[in-house]
């Protein structure tokens, strides 16, 4: 059974805490709903649209709040009835090595964390978003999904997360090569997901639209941007939303265009998008967020290393307070669960930071896009109709925007773009 030690009161107070919080944060926007259209969106939105947007929010609010009850609750009954030290008694009793026995605790946890949020994940899909007009996804569509992506997870992961754990067991130092292993593995395969990963789900064909191909390459060209692909993903597959992405590394850039966001967008529009994607590009936002990535990861193995320590005090009292043994065959794979259970609070206040970076970021990229497409123009626009098709939140509050919020909220974007033109 698990001992309420001092990590784990200090664990179970942090996590209640980061929830009430979220609860705060939520009901606080809500209440910043307004009743009238900000006037900056007429033209773009109406009435209706807005009303839907702010009844969609709601429903979001109401189903958050919903689901992350039910996850923490499902998380405390089961680490307070000494589920993590059954599920190790449960797997050691198989008989096998130990990162057999590792990969089975993990593989275990992971298949009832999926059960657990499907019926979630299923209202979301096919209730919410149907409601509110954006579900594209076909029954089918989704059983494809669910089968590629824990067939990825089990063949992917299972070899990462192998070699991880051997490393633990076996090489001194090794929270330096785990993480050296680990940063070497994730670079590759953001370089290859676009090749071999991302067409395992969506459609990628060449953009057939002559104007669009001959303007986003000029501006790509103006910009010296090493552009060398433009694609477009079969985003209305699974849903009415609309986005876009660059992918590669070096001098090989590609540009991904949602169908919906070029149904819905001019060619002066998408090239204000794709000039934004560029300023991220210019001024080493991707290379800063990268470099950050990674020194964020080395101090997760360092704390891993301690944790999987069942000698250091931080270990030690890790694995007491979820009842799990020391000497457990799959000790340091449960080692690994553990301590991202711990180490959530302190990511959260990371998160704070780095989105804190990223919307700061957010408005240079929109700054390199004004003075590239020399007007505010064309960007102001392709916002607007973007929050419009996704039915964004207009207002959110401030307290909200802090604690979760990658982009600025879009009135202050659209504020600072027009600011000087």
């Amino acid at each position: 059974m698990p001992e309420f030690n001092s990590l784990a009161i200090l664990l179970i107070v942090a996590l209640f805490l980061l929830w009430k919080l979220d609860f705060i944060a939520t009901i606080l926007t809500l209440k910043n709903l307004k009743p009238e259209l900000p006037e900056e969106f007429r033209g773009v939105w109406d009435d209706e649209k807005y009303h839907k947007a702010q009844a969609y929010e709601k429903a979001q609010a109401q189903f958050g709040i919903i689901s992350s009850i039910t996850s923490l609750a499902v998380l405390f009954v089961f680490w307070f009835l000494g589920g993590f030290g059954w599920l190790d008694g449960l797997v050691n009793s198989l008989g096998m090595g130990s990162i057999q026995t590792g990969l089975s605790f993990m593989g275990i946890l992971y298949l009832a964390s999926w059960a657990a949020s499907l019926p979630f994940d299923l209202y979301h899909t096919f209730v919410l978003e149907e409601r509110f007009d954006f579900n594209k996804t076909t029954a089918k569509t989704y059983i494809t999904d669910q089968i590629k992506s824990h067939l990825l997870t089990a063949i992917l992961g299972g070899l990462i997360v192998s070699l991880i754990l051997w490393i633990f067991q076996s090489v001194p130092n090794a929270w330096i090569w785990a993480w050296l292993s680990f940063t070497v593995i994730s670079l590759a395969l953001t370089y290859l997901a676009p090749s071999f990963l991302l067409p395992l789900f969506n459609k990628f064909t060449p953009l057939e639209n002559e104007e669009l191909n001959l303007a986003i390459n000029k501006m790509a060209k103006t910009c010296e941007f090493p552009l060398t692909e433009i694609s477009v993903m079969d985003g209305s597959k699974r849903s009415s939303k609309s986005n876009a992405f660059f992918t590669g590394f070096g001098k090989r850039k590609k540009i991904a265009l949602f169908d919906t966001l070029i149904e819905s967008q001019t060619t002066d529009e998408l090239v204000g998008v794709l000039a934004h994607e560029i300023g991220h590009f210019k001024k080493k936002h991707i290379v800063q967020r990268l470099v950050i990535s990674i020194v964020q990861t080395a101090v997760i193995f360092f704390l891993l290393g301690m944790a999987t320590d069942p000698e250091s005090a931080f270990g030690s009292q890790l694995y007491a307070a979820f009842g799990i043994p020391v000497d457990s065959p799959a000790a340091i794979a449960a080692g690994l669960v553990l301590f991202m259970i711990v180490f959530k609070p302190v990511s959260r206040v990371l998160s704070v930071f780095m989105n804190l970076l990223s919307r700061k970021h957010e408005f240079e990229a929109d700054h390199y896009a004004k003075v590239a497409q020399g007007s505010p123009e064309h960007l102001t626009m392709a916002l607007k109709k973007l929050s419009s098709n996704n039915l964004s939140n207009l207002t959110p509050h401030p307290l909200e925007v802090f604690l979760h919020h990658s982009h600025p909220p879009l009135l202050q974007r659209l504020r600072a773009l027009n600011q000087s033109k």
